[in-house]
């Protein structure tokens, strides 16, 4: 499959922008993930896509150089107030799942990989790490760009997107990475 097909596939399924770059031009910080020790979504230790479950920030790193490319996916919203978290969450929750369309495309024409969300999995609620039972479904399952500490403000200067959009927009990032 054609890197200007993914682009396009990507489009389709309503992302503002999307692009293919090289994973080894993703900066990785891991001084990110005390952020996500912090708890703020409540999902540290609650979920298997999260810390510390989802491995360490090495292992995430990892992860993702060991493959050949990574279609970087952004949505960009209208919010009129940052502070509003259910609309922030609605909003996240529409890319998430635009990603995972994404993925079982690409899937289905042969493009095995793997997703990188714009927050913790929210396949399950709760995880099933919940009540101690393994992932419902690990073929889906996706950790969120905090998790794999990637500096998403480069990320988005790299591959030539907005960050910050400007006012009452904000922008979300994904990624699907791939070989």
């Amino acid at each position: 499959m054609t890197n200007q097909r993914l682009v396009q596939y990507a489009l389709e399924e309503g992302f503002a922008a999307a692009t293919i770059i090289d994973p080894s031009d993703i900066t990785f910080d891991p001084s990110f993930r005390p952020y996500c020790e912090e708890n703020l979504c409540g999902k540290y230790g609650m979920n298997y896509s999260c810390p510390p479950d989802c491995g360490s920030p090495e292992e995430m790193k990892q992860r993702i150089l060991s493959h050949k490319k990574a279609l970087v996916l952004q949505t960009i919203w209208e919010i009129a107030d940052y502070s509003d978290a259910p609309a922030i969450k609605e909003a996240k929750s529409v890319h998430n799942a635009a990603s995972i369309h994404l993925m079982k495309r690409l899937r289905a024409e042969g493009c095995e990989g793997f997703l990188v969300g714009a927050s913790g999995c929210s396949l399950c609620n709760p995880c099933a790490i919940a009540k101690g039972e393994r992932c419902r479904f690990p073929d889906l399952q996706y950790s969120c760009m905090s998790a794999y500490c990637i500096f998403v403000k480069k990320l988005a200067d790299r591959c030539g997107m907005e960050y910050d959009c400007g006012p009452g927009l904000l922008a979300f990032f994904g990624m699907y990475v791939f070989d």
